[in-house]
């Protein structure tokens, strides 16, 4: 072949991008290209339909991104993309924890997290840890009463075996500000809960130097309801403040710097996630490098992934098998180094061998069959991609920067200032859910109806309030409408029935029915669904006879006029208490169908929550 480089396609004209944009705009026939093709996301930038190579030409970073290199935006790994799959154990009673532990190991996972809440001595944490290769073998450990006591009894334990110090990795989930930022104030005091960094430091530090005593818990701050854009932003805020304190109280910062570890969450948005961690490891070794490490290697972010409970259902838990896979596939191509995926069922009860084992083999398969684990950063050179990365990083940066002029993170929480920025977060997010702008499949789209979930829920579903910001699920809501339905059902004997009466219109009445289905499945109404009636008499009484609660004519908006008055006065003849709706927005007619009887009118602009809520109040299933 010569020297020069072969090209591909030489045959075939080069298309300029004003060319493209003009066929678009000739497609759109007169539609506002902004609106149609653009979308603005919850981080605040704009996101164009398509990019080419010259929307990454004025990308700074691109300059110096070279694998397992400063500033590590590609990340740090240069042989594979191999990364630890992690087996969360909720288990607290130390011999039963350690025999779910083993098994794990011995079925595909390489890393552990443990709740220590009831290790209390060095007999415990043996009890916990028997059997399990510690030089092979990562170990985190969270919910620890006193990090301090547990780091002495994890020393105190290691020096009774063999194990290779330099080779045992983990981390603890020490973190002083996630605790103040969900309650509003401190373990202790500020100076008593930082200053166990100095104790900490003289304890572990030496004797593991690879293990990390500090875990800036991002996740917690995602499924708060915090917007990637901020749980980047406060995260990298966190540490700063542990990097300032460390290094004022003589720690070394090439020392400190290998002992922090990140735990950010993944979610369903697919490439923003994966956006994220790039644009993490890039902003992570700007700070970092701002305090002269001698050694520019120091500043790689050690990077555990936290699959979302945020998007977790109750209803139609299967769903959530999908999700954990693709907030994998997130995770592995954005480079973390471990990966925990929730157990599937999390959300309504504790993980059992059935679903640990999907979590792990989700991981397994993505690694051993699907190869993620073989190719470094597979998103480089995406131009798509790499403009997010890019985006997220400046719009986290601005919020650091900003955080950082409030004093730090510290003097921002305490002031109100991140409670106040996430609950505005949240105030969206649920307003997005509630209009169904977010889908949730199976809670506020595309219901099971004949789901019932109410004996399966055996851990306590409502959100646990705290004094700073509170972690919760997107969806609770939309369950709890749910399962207030069953437990009405099951005192009353029959769920609320909705019957569709279908007519006129074959294509309108169909996809009205479709969508009346999908809207009151959403709160675990009964849905009466049949063939379409040639007249509306015979609609009239088939509704009646089957004792519905909600009657729903489907057809079309021309055919409401004349058919609507005539079934909205049979039924109320019939019954007074039947709520008839219609399938629609008839704008024009709204006011004469009323005045004919129809109680309602059901369509896509309504907000689906407070819609749902009002009915349950109607027909008695939540008090007034």
């Amino acid at each position: 072949m010569g020297n020069e480089e072969e090209k591909l396609f030489s045959e075939f004209p080069q298309v300029t991008t004003t060319q493209w944009e003009e066929v678009i705009n000739k497609d759109l026939k007169g539609a506002d290209y902004n609106k149609k093709l653009k979308w603005k996301t919850d981080e605040n930038f704009v996101v164009n339909p398509y990019y080419r190579v010259e929307d990454i030409s004025d990308l700074e970073y691109l300059t110096e991104a070279v694998v397992g290199k400063y500033p590590f935006v590609r990340g740090d790994k240069t042989i594979d993309n191999d990364w630890n799959i992690v087996q969360n154990i909720t288990e607290k009673n130390p011999p039963k924890a350690n025999k779910i532990a083993i098994d794990s190991l011995n079925k595909g996972a390489n890393a552990i997290a443990f709740d220590v809440s009831e290790i209390s001595d060095r007999e415990s944490l043996s009890l916990l840890l028997k059997d399990i290769d510690l030089s092979k073998v990562s170990v985190r450990f969270y919910h620890a009463v006193s990090y301090i006591s547990l780091a002495k009894l994890f020393v105190s334990f290691i020096h009774t075996t063999s194990f290779d110090k330099q080779n045992i990795r983990g981390s603890f989930s020490f973190d002083p500000v996630s605790y103040l930022l969900l309650h509003n104030k401190f373990w202790k005091t500020q100076k008593e809960d930082f200053e166990e960094i100095i104790q900490l430091q003289k304890i572990i530090g030496d004797v593991c130097p690879h293990f990390q005593y500090i875990t800036v818990n991002g996740w917690l701050l995602h499924n708060c309801g915090a917007t990637i854009r901020q749980e980047l932003s406060y995260s990298l805020a966190t540490a700063n403040e542990y990097l300032s304190f460390a290094t004022d109280n003589g720690i070394a910062i090439d020392e400190f710097l290998s002992k922090i570890n990140f735990e950010l969450s993944i979610s369903s948005n697919y490439f923003m996630e994966i956006a994220k961690l790039r644009a993490a490891r890039l902003l992570w070794s700007t700070i970092a490098n701002q305090y002269n490490p001698h050694d520019k290697n120091k500043v790689k972010m050690n990077i555990s992934s936290k699959s979302s409970l945020w998007n977790k259902t109750i209803y139609d838990p299967y769903v959530n098998m999908l999700r954990i896979t693709t907030e994998g596939m997130s995770a592995a191509i954005g480079g973390a180094n471990e990966i925990d995926l929730e157990a599937f069922d999390t959300a309504y009860k504790e993980a059992d061998e059935f679903s640990r084992r999907i979590a792990r083999n989700t991981q397994v398969l993505l690694k051993e069959e699907a190869y993620f684990g073989k190719i470094i950063d597979p998103a480089a050179g995406s131009y798509y991609v790499e403009n997010l990365t890019n985006s997220i990083a400046e719009q986290a940066w601005t919020l650091f920067v900003e955080v950082e002029k409030q004093g730090g993170m510290i003097h921002a929480a305490l002031n109100g200032k991140i409670k106040e920025a996430i609950a505005a977060s949240c105030q969206k997010r649920d307003l997005d859910i509630a209009t169904r702008k977010t889908v949730f499949v199976g809670a506020n789209q595309y219901p099971n109806i004949t789901e019932m979930m109410l004996e399966k829920v055996n851990i306590d579903l409502e959100k646990k309030e705290y004094a700073g910001i509170s972690p919760y699920r997107g969806a609770m809501p939309f369950e709890q409408l749910r399962l207030n339905t069953e437990k009405w059902a099951k005192a009353n004997g029959g769920r609320p029935k909705v019957f569709l009466l279908k007519t006129g219109n074959v294509a309108m009445r169909q996809a009205r029915a479709g969508f009346i289905t999908n809207f009151f499945g959403c709160a675990g109404y009964e849905i009466m669904d049949g063939q379409p009636f040639a007249s509306e008499q015979e609609g009239i009484v088939a509704a009646v006879s089957a004792k519905a609660d909600i009657v729903a004519i489907c057809s079309s908006d021309e055919e409401y006029a004349t058919i609507a008055p005539v079934i909205a006065k049979g039924l109320k003849q019939q019954s007074k208490n039947i709520l008839c709706i219609v399938a629609g927005n008839p704008v024009e007619i709204i006011d004469t169908l009323k005045q004919a009887g129809v109680d309602d009118f059901i369509h896509v602009k309504l907000n689906l929550l407070e819609t749902l809520k009002r009915y349950n109040v109607l027909l008695g299933i939540t008090p007034k």
